[in-house]
């Protein structure tokens, strides 16, 4: 059984965890096996985010920010220490609720894994669908209420080929967005954008925060970090600290 986390003042909160990279899918070989054959990325990890809270995650290429994020939304197991995201115990998570704790967060990736042959709208409507959703007119009204928070609502007949990389990204957030997750966890989405899109979308994240969902975004662009600060992690040597941004960018 997967135990809720009954501090419910953090949507994520960690505590003296080693994050491990291994090939093995979830759940498909023992902690014992995964702890001997797992190569450790991280160690001595403690971060709490709450409700609202914008985190980024900074540090070089291979210093274990994806790793993190991946923990975070169980693509990684969690082997030691304590691990709670949205409520729900990652060391005691199974494969079965896996889909449980995805519909409480958002995940926002610069890969954006957009069905080419379907509409905005039924790009939306399939992942509604597929979670659980089963009523017409709340899919409906949901699905324009994310399309409105994003800026597409007057583009939800467009084909994702017919659509700039900003408002590409902006579908993926509203993808993310359409369970009303707890927490939006983001994987260097501004990447592949020009600046002044990846101002846009930086802009959207601050929105989303400001109405009680954290955002917890990784991020090697100093200039967008400069102009949205925001609390900073970074990650160096193995462990994670938190730091001054101002100080670290002087």
């Amino acid at each position: 059984m997967c135990i809720r986390d009954r501090n419910e003042k953090y949507v994520v909160n960690l505590r003296d965890v080693a994050i491990y990279h291994a090939d093995d899918p979830f759940g498909g070989c023992s902690e014992k096996k995964l702890l001997q054959r797992g190569e450790m990325v991280l160690s001595e990890v403690n971060l709490s985010v709450a409700p609202g809270e914008f985190v980024y995650l900074i540090g070089r290429v291979g210093s274990g920010k994806s790793s993190l994020l991946k923990t975070l939304y169980a693509e990684v197991q969690l082997l030691t220490g304590k691990g709670y995201v949205a409520g729900f115990d990652l060391r005691r998570l199974r494969r079965k609720d896996i889909p449980y704790l995805r519909r409480r967060i958002g995940i926002v990736f610069q890969d954006y894994q957009l069905l080419t042959d379907r509409n905005v709208f039924m790009n939306l409507y399939y992942v509604m669908k597929a979670t659980g959703w089963k009523r017409e007119q709340e899919i409906r009204e949901r699905i324009d209420r994310v399309l409105g928070l994003v800026e597409l609502g007057a583009k939800s007949y467009k084909m994702p080929f017919e659509l700039s990389g900003g408002e590409q990204q902006r579908l993926v957030i509203a993808r993310a967005l359409l369970n009303d997750p707890q927490v939006l966890l983001a994987d260097e989405p501004t990447g592949n954008l020009d600046p002044v899109t990846a101002d846009g979308i930086m802009q959207l994240f601050q929105k989303i925060a400001s109405q009680g969902c954290a955002v917890v975004m990784s991020t090697h662009n100093t200039a967008l970090i400069e102009n949205y600060p925001a609390r900073a992690v970074l990650f160096s040597k193995g462990r994670i600290r938190e730091v001054d941004l101002k100080a670290e960018l002087a």
